[in-house]
């Protein structure tokens, strides 16, 4: 197994990413800090938090082909572009389990809307029952 860790800004939180390589399939975890982190700051994050981070389902990483020649590396890059769209695998890794938690958050909010009105309901037809008891 082979992880890495990547610092980057991404206006306005310094973000690090977590990649875990093992064999052919990648998970990914993000962590948002606010400012720049130190060295230490990182380490001592990765030692106290490691174990608690979410990565996403692994997901199949492809081998990196070496292109014939430069024209060729910029038909293919283009290529990748056109089918996969804009960013790194680590970032769809993210994107997809966005997606993943956004639908279960949807379906369990949903069930809940439902679930209210369907009390709701109920306390009306018990209510009504109730004023027409005597007649």
């Amino acid at each position: 197994m082979n992880t890495t860790f990547t610092v980057y800004f991404e206006d306005p939180f310094w973000v690090g990413m977590i990649q875990r390589f093992d064999g052919n399939r990648l998970s990914v975890c993000k962590v948002t800090f606010g400012a720049e982190p130190t060295d230490a700051e990182i380490y001592a994050f990765l030692l106290k938090h490691f174990n608690d981070l979410q990565f996403t389902k692994p997901i199949k990483a492809e081998e990196k082909k070496r292109a014939d020649s430069p024209k060729r590396r910029m038909r293919n890059a283009k290529k990748m572009l056109d089918q996969k769209g804009v960013g790194t695998k680590s970032q769809q890794a993210l994107k997809k389990q966005y997606e993943e938690s956004k639908a279960e958050r949807k379906a369990v909010s949903k069930e809940k809307r439902e679930e209210d009105a369907r009390r709701l309901f109920e306390l009306k037809q018990k209510k009504k029952k109730e004023k027409h008891r005597g007649h």
